[in-house]
């Protein structure tokens, strides 16, 4: 009998080193940038088994008036969807479209994104969502006009991000000009519900912050993330905050990543993956290749996000390399 289970025991191991090497080969490197083009601001999520990014077209702001996304199975090879949503399916929506957020919820996908860069409250534009059965699309308008229009406690109407917390409930957290809020979407999506004080736009601004929110938990603690400094220049960094709270209070702890003289300048405005079922985190951010002075000039990059012992963020190193190939677990 102890023969049998042992030569079980064998075959189990033996069987689950092969399917380890079948499925992650560190050999394949992603590279950096991951695929061709001028690309910014990259949203990525696991939809299945599939990786997608979902970045802005970074082009003078009357050429932005469409979405690509990006699929791949492994990090490494990508395929492109091209004019996922456009101005076409937005009739409010006519330029500076970007920065785009997705979720997905009862089977249906739910593209958030910045359109016409609006300066005040007079001007038509905002954040806006769009709809699809498949992450790949096509979108099409959910609303027939921007979900938020109005510049609250100071914030712009851009950079939106969406978190759903883990008892259910579906945040937003956005904004520019260096004021921050956060609300807590309907289930629908189609609008937003007060906090317990009455409040719809709650502040949560820390110390340093510019744009480019992000948020997630990982040991019950939050993790706030955002972008600092000016976005056409090499100090463009990330930050973050931790709390108890998705509410906060946030205090700045310090930048994570940022340019490296040696290879990219402007190294900011990412998204996070957090591989299903493991502690494994990657950073997917966009930077300026060397010698490349354009604002726009920008391309889509991802490497090893990691954590001491503490929880505390080590600084991100940023690679020409990229990372190992790694399907979706």
């Amino acid at each position: 009998m102890k023969k049998i289970i042992l030569i079980a025991l064998m075959f189990f191991t033996i069987n689950l080193y092969s399917q380890k090497n079948e499925t992650r080969n560190p050999s394949l490197q992603s590279g950096n940038p991951i695929f061709p083009g001028w690309y910014a601001d990259p949203e990525a999520k696991v939809f299945g088994k599939q990786y997608w990014i979902y970045p802005t077209y970074s082009a003078p702001y009357d050429e932005q008036v469409f979405l690509d996304a990006f699929s791949s199975p492994d990090l490494v090879h990508w395929t492109k969807h091209s004019r996922i949503l456009d101005t076409n399916a937005v009739t409010w929506a006519h330029r500076a479209m970007w920065a785009p957020a997705i979720t997905e919820k009862g089977g249906r996908y739910f593209l958030f994104f910045g359109a016409n860069d609006i300066q005040n409250n007079e001007q038509l534009g905002g954040i806006g969502v769009a709809v699809a059965d498949k992450p790949e699309g096509p979108f099409k308008d959910y609303l027939g006009k921007p979900l938020i229009d109005r510049f609250h406690n100071g914030a712009q109407p851009i950079d939106q991000f969406v978190f759903h917390d883990q008892g259910g409930q579906y945040y937003m957290i956005y904004g520019g000009w260096r004021h921050c809020n956060i609300c807590r979407l309907k289930n629908d999506f189609r609008g937003f519900e007060p906090f317990a004080d009455g409040t719809m736009f709650k502040e949560i601004t820390p110390e340093g912050y510019v744009e480019g929110s992000v948020m997630f938990r990982r040991g019950g603690k939050y993790y706030f993330m955002w972008s600092e400094g000016g976005w056409t220049g090499p100090d463009y960094s990330v930050a973050y905050a931790v709390a108890d709270s998705p509410l906060g209070p946030f205090k700045r702890i310090g930048k994570i990543l940022q340019q490296d003289p040696k290879v990219a300048t402007g190294a900011g405005h990412h998204s996070v993956i957090k591989l299903p079922g493991q502690d494994v985190y990657y950073i997917v951010y966009h930077r300026r290749p060397l010698g490349e002075t354009a604002g726009n000039h920008r391309v889509t990059c991802i490497d090893r996000m990691e954590f001491d012992a503490q929880g505390f963020i080590q600084p991100v190193k940023i690679t020409f390399e990229g990372v190992a190939q790694m399907p979706v677990p």
